[in-house]
């Protein structure tokens, strides 16, 4: 059986590539427990709890630790440092904080997801961040649908991004308040983005980790349909963030968007709620007509036991705004489908207060994404 002293002895051999230092020299190895059947279980301590290079420590302890003789297998847990553990790290590293990444000023990531496409996800996350800049948050919006990307459009941006001295993107800012990102920028009008899934990891991780988002209340981010490539590569990314599902009334398109539930719970990701969309229609007569059916959100809600967030009726001014670059929220405030949604926003600000710890991403290999071959964004070349 090894020891604890040959399980740390490995364990100096895995380097924090941000800090430049091994994980036992900086404190990082919360607990050693070693089992009779040769199992190892390892915890270290993370410096935030949003710190997706965590799959680097994971993979380098598993490897270094099981090199040893008698050992069957290898656990790896996580925590966070405590306050006064980052102040002594702070002090042993002799510099005044830790390091920061791209979204070490975003105090709440939000992904906006379906389980299916045609739900108007898009044009919610375009209405919820219109609507919650109007209520005087900072707000970011990241079009995650790589391959129908539409974001930029709905909030009225057509200049493309900036590059700082820092060589950081500068997301350009819709005239309703939030700043956006999109691949949408770098390829040429409705051309198609023919990509296979490590490109789309690449992407994304570029979009969190090189663009200048600056300080954000909220940065919500539009998922493409379905449980893929890039929903699993935010849940490993962002591993703080939290899930907003979108449905229409639909038992159908209920049982759908159920399984981006499952993919969260999955991943353990928490699920904050539920929007139905295109709720009943309410034409000029006043006759109110359930088109798509009545009662898929609320159940939806239930099963997951979360709140159910809004019902936005359908109305063809939330798609013509969406057209037209004009957030219906922004332009037709009092509109019924404007208050639902801004009955939305208010329901995820009281979730999520300002004061909750901020988000960091890192690559995970130390190398900035736009470095990667075969991946960079045309604007950083």
């Amino acid at each position: 059986m090894p020891t604890k002293e040959q399980v740390t002895e490995k364990l100096t051999g895995v380097i924090d590539p941000e800090l430049r230092r091994n994980i036992v020299d900086l404190g990082m190895v919360r607990s050693i427990e070693i089992h009779e059947d040769g199992k190892v279980d390892v915890v270290v301590s993370l410096t935030t709890p949003g710190c997706p290079i965590r799959n680097h420590f994971q993979q380098a302890v598993v490897q270094n630790v099981s090199e040893l003789e008698g050992v069957h297998g290898v656990e790896v847990g996580f925590d966070v440092l405590s306050d006064n553990e980052k102040g002594n790290l702070q002090q042993k590293l002799g510099r005044g904080k830790l390091p920061d990444g791209a979204l070490a000023q975003v105090k709440n990531v939000i992904c906006v997801a379906s389980g299916k496409g045609g739900v108007g996800k898009s044009t919610m996350t375009a209405n919820l961040a219109a609507a919650l800049a109007a209520e005087g948050h900072n707000v970011g919006a990241l079009d995650c649908d790589v391959y129908g990307y539409s974001i930029p459009r709905m909030l009225g941006i057509n200049q493309k991004p900036e590059v700082s001295a820092e060589r950081k993107i500068i997301p350009p800012q819709s005239p309703a308040g939030p700043v956006v990102m999109s691949i949408g920028f770098f390829v040429e009008e409705n051309a198609a983005v023919v990509w296979r899934g490590p490109m789309l990891h690449k992407a994304i991780q570029q979009f969190l980790e090189d663009v200048a988002w600056g300080e954000l209340d909220y940065l919500l981010l539009d998922l493409p349909p379905g449980t893929g490539d890039v929903s699993m590569t935010l849940a490993q990314l962002l591993p703080q963030s939290k899930i907003l599902i979108v449905t229409t009334p639909q038992p159908a398109a209920q049982s759908v968007a159920a399984r981006s539930a499952e993919m969260a719970a999955k991943v353990d990701l928490e699920v904050m709620g539920v929007i139905e969309n295109m709720s009943a229609f309410t034409g000029p007569d006043g006759n109110r007509v359930s088109i798509f059916g009545e009662g898929g959100g609320q159940l939806l809600a239930d099963d997951l036991d979360v709140p159910l967030l809004a019902k936005v009726p359908l109305a063809e001014e939330l798609r013509e705004h969406a057209d037209e670059g004009t957030p219906l929220v922004a332009d037709e405030p009092d509109h019924p489908a404007s208050q639902a949604i801004r009955a939305a926003a208010r329901g995820i600000v009281a979730q999520t207060p300002v004061e909750l710890p901020v988000m960091q991403a890192v690559a995970a290999d130390g190398v900035p994404a736009a470095a990667v071959s075969g991946t960079e964004l045309p604007v950083l070349q």
